[in-house]
Formats: C-alpha cells, sequence, structure tokens
C-alpha cells in the first residue's frame, strides 16, 4: 500500500500538504478524497485531544479494493500553514474542490473515477462537491440535511439529554445560554471573534449557521450512499429519510445499530465523555467494509473514458 506527500494549491496559493494512498499495481486506478470533521484536524482527521484516526483504516480498506485515497492537512494543521480559526466554512469547501482538481489532473488516477468520503462537517462538504463537480460516487458519514443552525440546535439538545440527570434539570437554562452564544456570533462581523470569553472561528460559525444542506442533496448527480450511526449524538439519524428523498435519484441510506459519531460502536449510553474511551479501539470494522465495497462497486465498475 504506498503512500507518497502530495501538496495541493488552494485557490489563492497556500499549499495544503496530504497524502496520497495508492492500491497496489499499475495504476491509473479510481480515487477518493477523504474529509474530515470540523475544527483544526490534520490529515488523518485528528486533533490532539481527539484523536479519531479516520483515515488510516479508510485509506486501507479501500487500497484492498483498488481505490486511491487522498487527505490533507487542514489550514495551520499539521504541515499545511495559516490559520484554521481564520478559515470560513466556504474556504473549507473551496479547498476541497481544489483537492478533486488536482486528483483528476494526475496521470496515475483516473479521471472518470473520482469519489468523495465526508464525516460530519466533511459530509456537508461532500455534498456541495456532489453538486457541483463531476465527482461519480459520494459517501456521507453523519451528514446531515437542512440549515446548519437547525443541526446545530438539534445538537445541544440531544448532548444535554446525554448528561448526568441533575445536569439535564438545567436544560432550560442552558438553552437560553445557547441562544445568546448564538446570538453575538452572528453579531460578529471578523474571522476570529471572543464569544462567551473563548475565541472561535466567527465567520466559520456563521457561513455553517446559514448553509442548508438540503440545495445541494436536490441536485446531486451521483450515486449516494448516507449512514449516520443510531447513537449518534451530533446529527440526527432520521435525516437518513430526507437525504434519500431530496437526492434525485435516491440515495443508499444505513442507520446503524450503535453507532457513534466517532464511527465506533458503544453498547451504552452514548456520550460526549465517552469519546476518549471509544477512540481506543478501532473504527468499525462493519462500516469499512460497508464504504468499501459500495465504493468499488461505483467506481471501479466506471467505464474509463
Amino acid at each position: 500500500m504506498p503512500e507518497i506527500d502530495m501538496t495541493v494549491t488552494a485557490d489563492d496559493g497556500t499549499p495544503l500538504a496530504g497524502t496520497l494512498t495508492l492500491p497496489a499495481g499499475p495504476g491509473p486506478h479510481p480515487a477518493v478524497l477523504l474529509l474530515h470533521g470540523s475544527g483544526p484536524l490534520d490529515r488523518d482527521g485528528n486533533t490532539p485531544k481527539l484523536p479519531v484516526d479516520l483515515a488510516h483504516p479508510v485509506a486501507g480498506a479501500l487500497a484492498a479494493r483498488g481505490i486511491a485515497t487522498l487527505r490533507y492537512d487542514r489550514r495551520g494543521t499539521g504541515a499545511t500553514p495559516g490559520d484554521w480559526r481564520t478559515a470560513g466554512f466556504t474556504d473549507n469547501r473551496r479547498d476541497a474542490a481544489a483537492a478533486v482538481r488536482a486528483l483528476a489532473a494526475r496521470t496515475d488516477i483516473r479521471e472518470d473515477g473520482i469519489g468523495v468520503v465526508g464525516h460530519s462537517e466533511g459530509a456537508l462538504h461532500a455534498m456541495a462537491l456532489a453538486a457541483r463537480t463531476d465527482v461519480r460516487a459520494v459517501v456521507l458519514l453523519a451528514g446531515f440535511a437542512g440549515p446548519g443552525e437547525d443541526a446545530f440546535r438539534r445538537q445541544g439538545r440531544s448532548i444535554v439529554s446525554s448528561l448526568p440527570a441533575p445536569v439535564r434539570l438545567l436544560r432550560r437554562p442552558l438553552a437560553g445560554i445557547g441562544d445568546r452564544v448564538l446570538a453575538r456570533v452572528k453579531r460578529t462581523r471578523t474571522d476570529v471573534a471572543r464569544v462567551a470569553g473563548a475565541k472561535v472561528n466567527a465567520r466559520w460559525m456563521r457561513e455553517m449557521l446559514v448553509h442548508d444542506t438540503r440545495d445541494d442533496l436536490a441536485v446531486i448527480d451521483a450515486p449516494v450512499l448516507a449512514v449516520t450511526g443510531d447513537k449518534d449524538l451530533q446529527v440526527d439519524p432520521e435525516d437518513l429519510k430526507e437525504i434519500a428523498r431530496l437526492v434525485p435519484g435516491g440515495a443508499e441510506t444505513h442507520s446503524v445499530d450503535g453507532l457513534t459519531h466517532v464511527l465506533r460502536r458503544d453498547p451504552g449510553r452514548p456520550s460526549l465523555s465517552g469519546y476518549r474511551r471509544l477512540l481506543r479501539e478501532p473504527v468499525d470494522a462493519g462500516l469499512l467494509d460497508l464504504v468499501g465495497e459500495w465504493l468499488a462497486r461505483h467506481l471501479t465498475a466506471t467505464t474509463r473514458v
């Protein structure tokens, strides 16, 4: 499973440092772009405090099926320069589009066999790429259907509901705090702002809150696989029904028993505090098989041009 360094040049000239994993054997190969969730994530989907470590298992599962995988360090992380807090939601989308173009330009990659796999925020950008570029297959891991503000509020309610009973009694006061935080973010006009005492990526938040994924889902012209765990605290698995309804050609959807937002299964009551424990376990093998087999059907069978 050869791995090579690959730098994607963003629209503004920023070099996005990444890794391309190639299958064994001669090319050109079909390939996917892997897009991670929110925050200062490196090419493997990790932050110092939350090592999701999604890239290696995905790349390995796909290489075994003859598919290459590209992932890159987000701005201000790993070997990519910049500050992740100043990058907007739309900047992240443009960077992803530049990565698709870079893949298509390679002689060892099939231009007619490029797909995208997105997790969490990455799933939102995967929807946008499918709606606006010539990708041939789309995998949405924990992607929502609707306005970002609705998803943000639902996430807050879900997380509070997962907390111990004494804390749940504070649901209304906590909701009021959340409303004030959102109102403060909406009033900001800078890339970075201090909200509730913390420095936040304000432009990213403003853009995410008004982004409605239904607009992209309604014009996707590619096969779609959408997977969300039934124990996901951050995305409503019921959104799978809306995704299937909106995508013009339909979508294959799976609500996976026990699967959480960090793509590990939890036999108990899911909670944010349980993420560190779950992340000591590998990414769910059944999920990797599902994604790998689905992409092999939709990318390796693509007619060469």
